[in-house]
C-alpha cells in the first residue's frame, strides 16, 4: 500500500473502525448475544441504504461496554494503520453512544488513551481524539457532549465533531454547540456535503470550522467550490465510502480530482473501515490507481492533512519530519 507514502487520517469513525471478528469477540467477552440482522450470511456487516447504515453501527456499538473494549478497538485499529505506513490519526469517538451502554464518560475515554498510549509505544504511531455529536439525537444531546468536550481539558482530545444523520438535521440548528467547542479552543470540524447538496456545505462554513468532513458535494455549486479553496478550508474526503453508499455512481464519478484542481485542500479516510472494505492505505491506492495521483501528489495530500490536524504543533513539527521531501 504505497509504503513510501507516510500517510495520515483524519476521517474515521472510532466504533466504525472494528471489524465484526472483533464485535464477536467483545460480544463475548461481555456475555451478550449478537444483535439480531447485524451480520449477513458470509459474515459482514448488513445494511441497505445510509440510514440503515446507521442504524447496523449502533448495534455493533451496543456490544462495546467497558474501558478495555475500547482500548482494544483503538489499539487493534492504529496498530493496522501503523502497518499501511500511517503516522497519525484522529479519531472520531462517541460519548453518546458510549452513554448508551451506561459507560461514563471518564472510563469511554480513558480506554480510547489506553489505546493511543499502547500504539504509539509499540507501533510508533500517534493518535488523537475529535469528541463527536450525534445529529439525530437531538440538540441538546449534542450541547451536552460540545460541554463536555470543552470542559476537559485531555491531552489528547484536540476536536469537536458532528456526524449522523445529515440530511434529516441540517447543520444550521447545531451552531450554538459550536460556538461552545470552539470557545474552548477545541479544532472543528462538521459532516456535510455527503447526503445533502451545496447548500449543506455552504451551512457548515458559517460554522467556526476549519475542515468539513466528505464536503464532496460542493461540487455541485462552481462558486461554492471557488469559496472553498480561497478560504482556505480542508475536505476530509472518503472515496470509497462514497462509491459503496451509491453517493456516485463509481470512482470515474467522483470529484475529489476535480476539487483537487481547484485548489482545494484535500485529505484522505476510511471513514468506517469495515464496512465499506475500506482501509486508510486503501484510500491512499484508490487515488494512485483511479485518479492518476504520483506518490510526490500524496505526500502533498499527508502534509495538508499535517497541516490541518489539530494536534500541538510539536507534534505536528515531528510528523512533518516523517514525511521526505519527495518519493524519488
Amino acid at each position: 500500500m504505497l509504503p513510501n507514502v507516510p500517510k495520515v487520517e483524519l476521517h474515521v469513525h472510532l466504533e466504525g473502525t472494528a471489524p465484526p471478528e472483533l464485535i464477536q469477540r467483545l460480544a463475548a467477552r461481555n456475555r451478550l448475544r449478537l444483535p439480531e440482522r447485524l451480520l449477513n450470511e458470509h459474515g459482514r456487516f448488513h445494511y441497505g441504504d445510509f440510514l440503515d447504515f446507521l442504524r447496523t453501527y449502533d448495534l455493533a456499538a451496543s456490544v462495546i461496554r467497558t474501558g478495555e473494549d475500547y482500548r482494544d478497538i483503538t489499539y487493534e485499529y492504529l496498530r493496522a494503520c501503523a502497518g499501511e505506513g500511517a503516522v497519525y490519526v484522529e479519531l472520531t469517538a462517541s460519548p453518546d453512544h458510549a452513554a448508551l451502554v451506561g459507560l461514563s464518560d471518564e472510563e469511554h475515554l480513558e480506554g480510547v488513551a489506553q489505546g493511543i498510549r499502547d500504539a504509539s509505544r509499540e507501533h510508533g504511531i500517534e493518535g488523537r481524539i475529535l469528541i463527536s455529536a450525534v445529529r439525530n439525537f437531538g440538540l441538546e444531546q449534542a450541547l451536552r457532549v460540545a460541554r463536555y468536550a470543552a470542559s476537559l481539558p485531555h491531552p489528547y482530545v484536540v476536536g469537536f465533531s458532528m456526524a449522523g444523520d445529515e440530511a434529516g438535521h441540517p447543520v444550521d440548528g447545531f451552531a450554538e454547540a459550536y460556538e461552545i467547542a470552539a470557545a474552548s479552543g477545541l479544532g472543528c470540524t462538521v459532516h456535510a456535503g455527503e447526503w445533502s447538496g451545496p447548500e449543506s456545505v455552504r451551512a457548515a462554513t458559517r460554522l467556526p470550522v476549519t475542515r468539513i468532513d466528505h464536503g464532496v458535494r460542493a461540487i455541485e455549486d462552481p462558486w461554492l467550490v471557488a469559496e472553498l479553496a480561497d478560504r482556505g478550508f480542508v475536505l476530509n474526503t472518503c472515496p470509497t465510502s462514497n462509491v459503496v453508499l451509491g453517493v456516485f455512481d463509481g470512482f470515474e464519478a467522483h470529484p475529489l480530482p476535480r476539487l483537487r484542481d481547484a485548489g482545494v485542500r484535500l485529505t484522505l479516510g476510511s471513514d468506517d473501515p469495515p464496512y465499506f472494505g475500506a482501509t486508510i492505505g486503501g484510500e491512499y491506492a484508490v487515488c494512485a490507481v483511479q485518479f492518476g495521483f504520483s506518490d510526490d501528489d500524496l505526500l502533498t495530500i499527508t502534509r495538508t492533512a499535517i497541516d490541518a490536524a489539530f494536534c500541538e504543533d510539536a507534534l505536528k513539527a515531528d510528523l512533518h519530519a516523517r514525511v521526505p521531501a519527495t518519493t524519488a
